[in-house]
């Protein structure tokens, strides 16, 4: 039998749709909970140091999405469920955060911090726990999480100051931050200085002399504090690591961009808040039962509070550090 012959053109038009058509196939395969590799589906469930199905799934097309993209090289990619507890008593943390490596088969899950909120006294209470967040939100200067598709973006390292050692020694504490862009509802990341760094900060500041310090100022003074470290506690509604995991974390990602899914969404947080929960929303049972209903506080409706109360309370003018008690 003799082939009818067929013009170039048309054979590469073919093929191409033959690349799409596969393309499409295996985007709609990646989105399945089926075809996720077996190695990491040993790591979903509801327990702690594991994955619930749904935030895995979403973090998982986000990621893919990103790589399809060219967006994402990283062969990593993070998520977190904030509906599970961050503290699980007796100095245990829960481990809700999530690296996940598939090319090298990797799954960690550690600990992370959660927005505190606030409790703007006398006119409305959305603060959080420390081991369950119950408010969720996307308003500026609400310290809150907002759940959604995030990309991490550069790193920051800024001086703090300096604290003194077990061995009384003076170290200088540079923290870095690697700051997010949001999608959607979290698009505001960058405005709100959202992002990810070690749950570390300087209390009980003061003032040095060390004139001879690269961080002096004009009067030979540094700033010094004790070193607090706030792992198993609340953030101003960044991401907040132990300080060897943000060590890992951040070296991971710098000037090598990856996904982050933070769970739960306002959708999701609506659904479990009407008790019209679906097969693809969720909630940690006992944090559930601690906090009740969660709720979801939009930045058009808690924006305009935050800036009344801000306006009706001013802060106190800031005062100088005071200078130091020598030890």
């Amino acid at each position: 039998m003799r082939l009818r012959s067929v013009p170039l053109g048309v054979v590469t038009l073919l093929g191409l749709l033959v690349v799409v058509i596969a393309l499409m196939a295996s985007a709609r395969s990646f989105a399945a909970p089926s075809v996720i590799p077996a190695w990491l589906e040993a790591h979903v469930g509801n327990g702690d140091g594991q994955i619930s199905q749904v935030v895995l799934e979403r973090a998982r097309a986000l990621y893919l999405k990103n790589v399809a993209q060219g967006t994402v090289r990283n062969p990593c990619y993070f998520a977190m469920d904030a509906t599970r507890p961050g503290d699980l008593g007796n100095g245990v943390l829960g481990r809700r955060y999530y690296v996940v490596c598939e090319a090298s088969q990797s799954f960690r899950a550690i600990s992370s911090g959660h927005g505190g909120g606030r409790n703007l006294k006398g006119t409305v209470d959305f603060s959080n726990g420390r081991r369950c967040a119950k408010n969720f939100g996307n308003a500026m200067d609400s310290e809150l999480t907002a759940g959604g598709a995030y990309m991490t973006r550069e790193a920051k390292t800024s001086f703090k100051g300096f604290y003194r050692t077990g061995a009384k020694q003076d170290v200088a504490f540079q923290r870095t931050f690697i700051q997010f862009d949001g999608e959607g509802e979290a698009a505001n990341a960058r405005q709100r200085v959202i992002g990810g760094h070690a749950a570390q900060v300087l209390r009980t500041m003061c003032m040095r002399k060390s004139p001879n310090s690269a961080y002096a100022d004009h009067d030979g003074l540094v700033p010094f504090g004790k070193l607090v470290d706030y792992a198993g506690g609340r953030s101003n509604g960044c991401t907040s690591w132990s300080p060897t995991d943000a060590a890992q974390l951040i070296s991971m990602v710098k000037d090598n961009p990856t996904t982050l899914y933070i769970y739960p969404e306002s959708r999701d947080i609506a659904a479990v808040a009407s008790g019209h929960s679906t097969s693809g929303t969720y909630w940690n049972a006992s944090c559930l039962k601690e906090i009740g209903t969660p709720k979801f506080w939009p930045r058009k409706t808690l924006e305009p509070v935050i800036a009344q109360y801000k306006k009706d309370h001013p802060a106190p003018p800031a005062q100088p550090l005071p200078i130091c008690k020598e030890p």
